[in-house]
């Protein structure tokens, strides 16, 4: 006992300011979800409603599904099943339900699979359902576990931490972020002020609270203010705003019908979400490096440090350019092969919303990632020249 209370309190004492950073870092998170949290009305008043429920299918009692090869073996058909009801107010009941498979929605349900069921319950009592999905939460739980496995095999302790830094991002995000803007929170400030505290937060997860970390972490805040800022001038020249994204007609529908969500700053909030992590790993590893750099030769000036943590930062630059370039690009596969395909002209893609919105998100985060190198390397080299 006296041992691992001697072990705790060392421990503590070691690491002391990166608790109370965490702490502290909590307590704001804590506030921020209390804040943003919508508030949950339910309408019992309603007649006529449809739940989303988990289901087992027991028996199939028709099929015609088939795979279509001009969709490039997609399935096309319907299916009649039979559905055990595994969650809900329906939990235990089995119901018949169909299956329409096309080959943009749907799949082909068998004798033992999971569902989602879409139940629909009329003002008379009565229910139908239909299958909304095959249900793919064990595949996706089985996908996490594999990549937190090889996370902490490979990563060993740093791996734990990228992991609790990932979820606690994860958690800011769809916890904090999404809801804050539903309820109409400015998006930039909202965006970014979410964006330096996930950069805090993982960074002293990552390294604590030590020199080389609050290097990274006012490296990765002001990469990232200045490609907010970037993207803003390109889209103030260029005329597009986040009114121009795909996907945003939904969110405009809600706007228009009350929800005060903020879309023109979306394309921009999309910019700084996107360049977080490249502009967080390019300011720990420049910051390390020149730590490391400086344990080593305890004589070098700042001039020196600086010019190590540039040419560092020089060998950084293409492959971070290219990472975020392809990773837009990737993310817009689909959409670039259908406009290839319609062979625009070189003014009509140009001038397209399409074009413009990729071109401007890609060089922005990266305008972000390469700003970041210098300022880094100057808060770096002053912290750690020992002249």
């Amino acid at each position: 006992m006296k041992r691992n209370s001697f072990s705790f309190r060392q421990w503590f004492l070691k690491n002391r300011n990166t608790a109370i950073l965490l702490l502290i870092c909590g307590a704001i998170f804590l506030a921020g979800y209390y804040f943003a949290s919508p508030e949950r009305e339910e309408d019992l008043s309603a007649l006529e409603y449809s739940e989303y429920e988990k289901a087992k299918i027991t028996k199939v009692l028709m099929d015609s599904t088939e795979q279509d090869e001009k969709s490039d073996g997609g399935w096309r058909g319907e299916q009649l099943l039979i559905a055990e009801v595994l969650t809900g107010q329906y939990k235990g009941e089995t119901l018949q339900v169909s299956n329409f498979v096309g080959p943009l929605y749907g799949v082909p349900l068998y004798e033992g699979d999971g569902a989602v069921l879409i139940i629909s319950t009329f003002s008379d009592g009565l229910h139908t359902a239909t299958v909304y999905e095959f249900d793919r939460a064990a595949a996706l739980a089985v996908v996490i576990i594999l990549f937190i496995l090889a996370t902490v095999l490979i990563g060993g302790k740093t791996g734990a931490k990228s992991v609790a830094g990932l979820a606690i991002t994860l958690a800011t995000l769809f916890l904090i972020l999404l809801p804050a803007l539903m309820k109409g929170a400015p998006t930039l400030p909202t965006v970014f002020a979410v964006c330096a505290y996930i950069a805090v937060v993982s960074l002293a997860i990552l390294g604590g609270v030590q020199k080389k970390t609050v290097c990274a972490m006012f490296g990765t805040v002001s990469g990232t203010a200045l490609a907010m800022i970037f993207g803003l001038f390109a889209q103030g020249i260029a005329r597009i705003d986040g009114l121009r994204v795909p996907d945003v007609e939904p969110l405009l529908q809600l706007r228009q019908t009350g929800t005060p969500i903020g879309l023109s700053g979306l394309l921009v909030g999309g910019i700084i979400i996107s360049a977080l992590g490249a502009v967080m790993d390019v300011t720990m590893g420049i910051s390390s490096s020149l730590f490391e750099v400086s344990a080593a030769n305890p004589e070098l000036g700042e001039k020196e440090l600086f010019r190590s943590g540039m040419n560092i930062g020089h060998d950084m630059v293409g492959t971070m350019t290219n990472t975020l370039i392809l990773a837009f690009l990737g993310s817009s596969f689909v959409l670039i092969l259908y406009l290839y395909s319609i062979g625009l002209s070189a003014h009509q893609l140009i001038s397209s919303s399409y074009l413009s919105i990729e071109v401007i998100s890609g060089i922005s985060s990266s305008i972000g990632v390469i700003l970041s190198i210098p300022i880094t390397a100057f808060i770096s080299a002053k912290v750690f020249s020992k002249k």
